[in-house]
Formats: C-alpha cells, structure tokens, sequence
C-alpha cells in the first residue's frame, strides 16, 4: 500500500501541492477499500489517521469517480454511532484473459476482486498467437455487448503461461503454446482497441492471492500453480513481488528435482514439471480433460494402487523443489493452486512430513502449506489487478462515470 501523505507532511520540492497530496491520499483510500472489499469510514480514519471530514471528502470523490460506494452502516457487534461502509464499485471493471493449451478463458473482473462473468473458449490444439488473439477479441467483443450498460471498462489484463518481459509485456517464451518473442500485448490492443496489459500466470496468481486470498497480510510466501502448460511460481519477499531484472523469476517448474529424469523443453532434463504432470494423473483415473474439483473427487476415490502410487511419486518430488525453495526462501508460507492442490489434498500428510524433516531445521519450522482459496478464479483475478493497478495509483484519471 502506498504510504499517506498529508497536509502537514513537509514541502517534497517543486510542483508539491494540496492537490498532489489529496491524490495521493485518494489512492491510499481506494487501496484500503479494494484489498478489503470494503470499510467503514471509522476503519478508514484509524487506519490512515485523517480526520473524519476528510475521510468523507475523499470518499466522496470516490463515489463521484463510479470507484466506491456507500452502503448501511455495518452495526454488528458495533458500540455506539454505526459508521457507514465504503465498498468497492463493482461496476468498474477490467477484462482478464488467460490463454492456456486447452482453452482461452475470458472474465469480466470488478473492483474489489469479484467476478462478474466467465467463458471459457475450449481449443483442440496449443493455439498460435494469432488464432489466441482472434478467439479473445471476439470474446471480448461479445462480453462488451452483452454486458449491462452500467459497468465501465478500465482495460484488459493477460494471464500468460511463460515468460513475459515486464517492460513491454513482451511474451518471451510460452514453451507449452509454442510462443517465441510474441508481442501480444500490441496485437491485442490493435485487436479490440483498448489497453491491454500482460504478465506470467503464477505471477498474478501470487498477487491475487496475497491481496484477497489464503496469503492476506503474509509478507514472505511461495505460490505454486499447477496447469495445462505445466507449472509456475510466484515469490513475494519482504511483502513485495520478486520478479528479478526482467520479470523472469518464479519459475520453480525448472527446478532440477532428479538427475535420472526425462528432458524437458528447457533444455534440461529432470525439472519439477517432467515429473509433476497433470495428464498423468488424468491418464490414470480415465478422464480426458477435468478441472481441479473433478480431478481431485477421481483421485480421492479411486481405489486402483496405481493411482495412489502416482499421487506419491509426484508429491515426492513437489516435496524436493519445496524443500530447496524453503532453504533458499525461507519463506512464511505456500500456496498451492491448480491440480497440484488437488494433488495435495489427496494425500497432504505424505507432502507435510517430507517438508517436516527436509528442509534445513530452522527454515521450516516457521514455514505452512496452504490450498489457494480463490480457486478457478484466481488468474482472472490476478489479470484484472494488472487493469486496476494504474487506477489505484491515479483515481481521478477514470474520470466521473459515462454511462454507454
């Protein structure tokens, strides 16, 4: 979260004004009010120190601006005055998109985190760029016509499942879809005409997780995503994402986690995502494609040895890039997403014990492994906080509403 500023606060140089301040305030508000879906006005003014007059002038910009609104006071377990809450405007929005090997799905996401539409377009092949930019500007199209004339459109946010060069958005390299220097940012935006922003899947699913999900308030966290494309990672350290010089750090799916295994599109041989494989899984309990809740009840239930037998060989080697993760990172806490948190549920003993006594003593004494709880919804999520991040920071650019 941004730190407050206030009227009080020394001269910081040339161009400082109230103006300047009341914005920069006016972003901490909305912050507070998104990551939390909502507050009271008292909850504001103990959390920033403004007085109450303020608050309510702020919060008025705010609602003036379509990003908040006011609603009845939350009087439970309350003493004294109810105070009114101030809650995200779910009426503006970002659209995210994730394209993936088997599908391009597309969200409508408001403010405060909450998914207001979903669908998924399912592809028989790895789809081009080309073909992932057509599919997700019609779908995008669609959406836009078919959405209630209240809602205001702030941009399109990307999940990718790859590399993506944080300056430019650049798609460097998306093994799985057979991605190479695309820039799909650029071909989206000419696609529908509006900004679109792009960044790796685990990356936003780490952030949305932090922010709304199992990793609230948790500054040192690992996330792990297990998906089509195979598996990504996100860091935050010290309460701040770590995404290394270009953005590329995280990928955990390249940890070597045995020197007998099979080569990998890398270049390597052995890494986590050879070995930690999702159509294994749905080999053996016989279905062709199934989502995280599907899987994990056909793996739960199953009473073929060869299932459990499986589900074991591979949180073996989850449970090696865990421990070399927890030694390098020492981290608080991991999230598990996608079919490696069914993975996990099947059997969370067996993993818990291997990071019981594998990593360094000190390191995982201090260190939970968690499901995420934001589920299938976490990388629109994550998508539309890349749409959101530029308004947070600068609430008065959305401008008063403008109905369509």
């Amino acid at each position: 979260m941004p730190s407050l500023a206030t009227i009080d606060d020394p001269p910081m140089g040339r161009g400082n004004s109230n103006d300047s301040l009341r914005r920069h305030n006016l972003s901490v508000i909305l912050e507070l009010v998104h990551r939390n879906r909502g507050l009271s006005r008292s909850q504001l003014t103990r959390q920033t120190g403004l007085n109450r007059s303020t608050i309510a002038a702020l919060v008025a910009e705010l609602v003036s601006l379509g990003l908040a609104i006011e609603g009845e006071p939350d009087s439970a377990s309350r003493v004294g005055r109810p105070s009114p809450m101030v809650r995200p405007d779910p009426s503006t929005v970002g659209i995210a998109v994730n394209p993936e090997i088997d599908a391009v799905t597309i969200g409508v996401v408001g403010l405060g985190g909450t998914v207001v539409e979903r669908v998924r377009y399912p592809v028989d092949h790895p789809p081009t760029v080309g073909e992932a930019v057509d599919i997700a500007a019609a779908g995008i199209a669609t959406l836009r016509a078919d959405l209630d004339p209240r809602y205001r459109i702030r941009g399109v946010g990307v999940a990718v499942p790859g590399l993506v060069r944080t300056g430019d958005g650049l798609v460097r390299l998306a093994p799985h879809l057979g991605w190479h220097d695309e820039p799909f940012a650029e071909l989206l935006a000419a696609a529908t005409g509006m900004s679109v922003v792009v960044a790796n899947d685990a990356h936003l699913g780490s952030r949305a997780e932090s922010i709304f999900g199992a990793a609230r308030d948790i500054r040192d966290l690992i996330y792990l995503n297990g998906g089509a494309s195979g598996i990504g990672g996100g860091i935050v350290s010290g309460g701040q994402p770590l995404g290394g010089t270009a953005g590329y750090a995280g990928e955990l799916g390249h940890t070597l986690v045995t020197s007998a295994g099979v080569a990998c599109h890398c270049g390597a041989s052995g890494c986590l995502e050879t070995e930690v494989r999702r159509e294994h899984l749905l080999a053996l309990v016989g279905l062709a494609n199934a989502d995280g809740h599907e899987l994990e009840i056909a793996l739960s239930t199953s009473t073929d040895p060869a299932v459990s037998t499986e589900v074991r060989r591979q949180l073996d080697f989850l449970g090696v890039a865990l421990r070399n993760a927890i030694n390098m990172l020492n981290p608080r806490l991991i999230v598990l997403g996608g079919f490696l948190a069914s993975l996990y549920a099947v059997d969370p003993g067996h993993l818990d014990a291997l990071l019981a006594s594998q990593p360094l003593a000190a390191s995982r004494e201090s260190v939970t492994v968690l499901r995420t709880r934001l589920g299938s919804d976490l990388l629109l999520v994550g998508a539309a906080e890349l749409v959101f991040e530029s308004l947070i920071a600068d609430p008065a650019s959305a401008g008063p509403p403008v109905r369509r």
